[in-house]
């Protein structure tokens, strides 16, 4: 008398490390995202912040600032989009710290599940998110008088590099995440170096106006450098050594805190 035994167990043990992380990481991602139609003051609050930005330095500062060789709205948007994914990346950070506040993580623990995958599940639905805010910033660059010239490749090359700074944000805003205590902290810490690296840059105005030690720093620091090809991959121009250097930046953004953010996730999980 023979017994057959099915299959199907032992394939689920061969699976690797890899396929259950990839698994994981999808699951919690559709979680993170299953949040927005439930709490849509988060969605629109995120979607209303390039508008004001938009709307406040076109109509307010454009003016006065001088773009030589390109309107200021076609100048403007780069910056614009490139602070909207970095300040909406924030999230990421704060949503983290609020899950370990509430002991939500506690409860991922009990499950046989990759650790890893509950830092990469919330960055990926950030990012997703992300890519709705990038939409709505262009949308209301039109209204205002952005005139792209890119083609399809410059777009392609734009929106990319846009999800990537987003990605590499969100790793930086988690690593920030679990080093301090409370979700406040966290966006309070975040805002503290986001906001000078953002503005201390050319998002919004040339930096050949500012003084010669901020405009050095201005003009290598990864917020320039990404803005600027943006800008060029928008308006089909050639980005120069722009291009692949903010490609190089995040990836390098990534390739550090990334380990660093799962290293203290770990940490604090085992507590």
């Amino acid at each position: 008398m023979s017994v057959s035994i099915d299959p199907a167990p032992a394939r689920i043990l061969r699976r690797s490390r890899l396929h259950w992380m990839v698994a994981d990481t999808w699951v919690l991602t559709q979680r993170s995202l299953r949040h927005i139609p439930r709490v849509p003051e988060q969605l629109i609050f995120a979607t209303i912040n390039p508008v004001i930005f938009v709307l406040l330095f076109r109509f307010v500062f454009g003016g006065a600032i001088e773009t030589p060789g390109m309107a200021y709205e076609d100048f403007l948007m780069a910056g614009v989009l490139v602070q909207t994914v970095a300040f909406g990346a924030v999230n990421s950070g704060v949503g983290l710290a609020e899950d370990m506040e509430r002991g939500l993580i506690d409860r991922f623990r009990s499950l046989p599940m990759s650790t890893s995958a509950v830092l990469s599940g919330r960055i990926l639905a950030d990012v997703t998110r992300n890519s709705l805010i990038i939409v709505v910033g262009i949308l209301i660059g039109f209204v205002v008088g952005f005139r792209p010239t890119a083609g399809p490749a410059g777009w392609i090359a734009a929106i990319a590099l846009l999800l990537l700074v987003s990605l590499a944000i969100s790793w930086v805003s988690s690593t920030v995440g679990l080093l301090v205590r409370s979700a406040e902290a966290t966006q309070s810490a975040n805002y503290l170096w986001l906001l000078p690296v953002t503005f201390a840059s050319s998002a919004f105005v040339p930096t050949e106006s500012m003084p010669s030690g901020l405009r050095a720093f201005a003009d290598h620091q990864p917020v320039t450098v990404v803005v600027d090809a943006v800008r060029a991959y928008l308006m089909d121009e050639p980005p120069g050594w722009q291009g692949w250097g903010a490609f190089a930046w995040c990836l390098l953004i990534i390739a550090v805190c990334a380990p660093i953010a799962v290293r203290r996730f770990r940490f604090r999980a085992s507590r």
